[in-house]
């Protein structure tokens, strides 16, 4: 009998049921197409060795005139600058810095936890502060315990707060915050009986944010009299953003905003020992605004523009509609004035810009049921907006990316691409994906790329979860889908380094697309067919025979294997009832890969599906096509 070649279309579609998609794919996890061919996907290893504290949600990489390789990371609790896969470096602006005198310490003997009494500290739980100048409380609580970094445990009322003392010289990150202590705590003792003295001067960072977004309803939340009476009562949820960095590269410094927070200003000639300040408090500051939902510097005429933030006619009074922009080359000139380029526009659709995404050609930016394009007109506008599209969706203030000259964002049970119209992409695994999302955490969903294989990628949370635990692709090459499970609360495509960086758990930075391995070791990849008729279904036919087509080529295991089942079944929506389970191996790496040559079957059924998948060290593979020895046959 002649073999049967099985070449199957690339992507996934997951839109039809398995039988209708015949000759497709219909389930994977980790596996990406390449030349139309399913193949796994790298691995991923830490990119430093030390963790940082709270959830990452936003990267920039940059380099310096120096050629340092920098990246800004701006998590839930703190903002970090790494050098080159080095320690990271809190540079986290201050809010407020105290008089001397102002704060006053109290302790209980027995206990390690401390009352800081601050009147109208405006600290919340989990909020950071450190303490100078503080003295002793004359017994176990040494000046030097006093003087650190510590975060807020509880807030007691508007004029105090407690903290968990910890031995002098450990850093806040050998503690875990919102959780277990690590065993370096002290204990008060019956001489701790000071305040700290009268010279203590305590530096508060900006608050904390939110990790988890926040829901809920209540009375007030809506408008009184909605709808007509007797009708049904609703009422609004009120939603609390995530805490969301931007930032942008100024030369070799670093702006910053915290979204619906203040904008920042760090400066690498003062280096890692000091903290960003506020962009309005720098010499020569003009109008700056001091509230925005977003910032960025537009590459092409270098001006920082900031998104959603206070006019110049309101300051400190937040207006989510409207844009302001630095005069050309300005860090500290917003004042809108004929010998400068600063100025500011003003949305009409929408309630709040969500996002800002900058091309080459323009910026766009999408409002809540709006696209607008933001261009360079030079002087004496210097910029103008034109309404792009309305009634269209976004997911989140991540959820979209641009690539070459398109922008590709998630919308609500959507995707769509921007390259001049907005267009909705038709997706193979649409229902799949949005069927199990928890869209009260759609904020969390962020897009990425990975350039080195035209792919964009969406993580989002799954509907049981409260983080991003899988991940949906478009290959925009090839125009096919595929997904998979993978933790990721960020991405960082290549450019400055040579390899993406991603956050991933245990807030560690991995440098993924390297080796195939989970940080040193092995994760499940693997890709299963539809259902394959024998004839036109109405057929029984015996399996006898595989000719498997299988490289690893790039595997660094010494016997790199991957498994491949055929499994049979009658009727399709029946149980598979049959299946051969075997391992393909590659015996030789020169001057030829050799492999497993044959497998012999004894499979009989009206339809068939194949798997291919790996569970071992070290190993990667691409699929190429199969054959299979079949014949007509009886049930028996």
């Amino acid at each position: 009998m002649p073999l049967t070649k099985l070449q199957f279309k690339p992507g996934v579609n997951r839109e039809t049921t398995s039988y209708t998609n015949e000759g497709g794919w219909f389930d994977v996890d980790k596996v990406r197409f390449r030349f139309g061919m399913p193949e796994k996907i790298g691995g991923w290893e830490k990119f430093a060795a030390s963790s940082y504290l709270g959830t990452a949600r936003a990267m920039h990489p940059w380099s310096t005139l120096d050629n340092s390789r920098l990246i800004g990371i701006g998590t839930s609790l703190k903002y970090y600058i790494n050098q080159d896969g080095g320690s990271f470096n809190d540079i986290t602006p201050v809010r407020t810095t105290t008089s001397a005198g102002d704060v006053t310490f109290s302790a209980t003997s027995g206990s390690s936890t401390i009352t800081v009494t601050d009147n109208a500290h405006g600290a919340v739980v989990d909020d950071f502060m450190t303490f100078s100048d503080a003295t002793g409380l004359g017994g176990n609580i040494t000046a030097d315990v006093l003087n650190q970094e510590y975060y807020v445990t509880e807030v007691i009322n508007d004029n105090s707060y407690t903290i968990v003392a910890r031995t002098a010289g450990t850093t806040i990150g050998d503690i875990t915050v919102n959780g277990a202590l690590a065993p370096s705590e002290v204990d008060a003792n019956g001489s701790d009986t000071g305040n700290g003295g009268s010279s203590c001067v305590a530096a508060y960072q900006v608050s904390v944010g939110l990790d988890t977004t926040a829901t809920g309803a209540g009375w007030g939340v809506g408008t009184w009299g909605r709808g007509t009476w007797g009708s049904a009562a609703v009422t609004p949820i009120v939603t609390n953003t995530l805490r969301i960095w931007t930032h942008d590269n100024f030369g070799e410094d670093l702006v910053m905003n915290v979204r619906n927070g203040g904008i920042y200003y760090w400066d690498k000639t003062n280096g890692f020992g000091n903290r960003a300040v506020s962009l309005d408090s720098l010499t020569g500051g003009n109008s700056v605004p001091t509230i925005a939902k977003q910032i960025l510097v537009s590459d092409r005429d270098r001006h920082i523009i900031a998104f959603g933030c206070d006019t110049e006619a309101d300051p400190g009074i937040q207006d989510p509609l409207a844009i302001r922009f630095s005069s050309q080359e300005s860090l500290t000139d917003w004042e809108s004035r004929p010998d400068n380029t600063a100025g500011e526009l003003r949305l009409g659709s929408g309630s709040e810009i969500i996002t800002a995404v900058e091309t080459r050609q323009q910026i766009l930016v999408f409002t809540d049921e709006s696209l607008y394009a933001m261009q360079f007109l030079g002087p004496p506008f210097t910029f103008g907006v034109n309404l792009v599209s309305e009634n269209i969706t976004t997911m989140g203030p991540l959820s979209a990316i641009a690539i070459e000259d398109n922008v590709f964002w998630m919308g609500l049970n959507e995707f769509y691409v921007y390259g001049g119209t907005v267009q909705r992409l038709p997706c193979t695994v649409r229902d799949f994906v949005f069927d199990d999302f928890n869209t009260l955490q759609r904020e969390k969903v962020v897009a990425s790329t990975n350039t080195a294989f035209s792919e964009i990628w969406w993580f989002y949370p799954s509907a049981n979860s409260e983080t991003n635990d899988r991940y949906v692709v478009y290959n925009y090459q090839q125009q096919v889908w595929y997904y998979g499970a993978l933790s990721r609360s960020f991405w960082m495509d290549r450019g400055i380094f040579d390899n993406p960086i991603a956050a991933g758990p245990q807030n560690y930075l991995y440098t993924q697309e390297k080796g195939f391995d989970d940080d040193g070791s092995a994760f499940t990849a693997y890709i299963e067919s539809s259902q394959v008729d024998i004839g036109d279904g109405d057929q029984f036919a015996f399996i006898r025979r595989m000719i498997p087509d299988l490289t690893f080529r790039g595997s660094t295991a010494e016997s790199p294997s991957a498994n491949i089942t055929i499994k049979t079944r009658n009727f399709p929506g029946g149980n598979y009832l049959q299946s051969t389970d075997s391992a393909v191996t590659k015996t030789a790496s020169v001057p030829v890969e050799q492999f497993t040559e044959q497998v012999h079957l004894r499979l009989r059924g009206r339809s068939f599906a194949m798997r291919v998948e790996s569970d071992d060290s070290g190993v990667g593979w691409r699929l190429g096509s199969p054959r299979l020895d079949i014949r007509t046959d009886g049930r028996r």
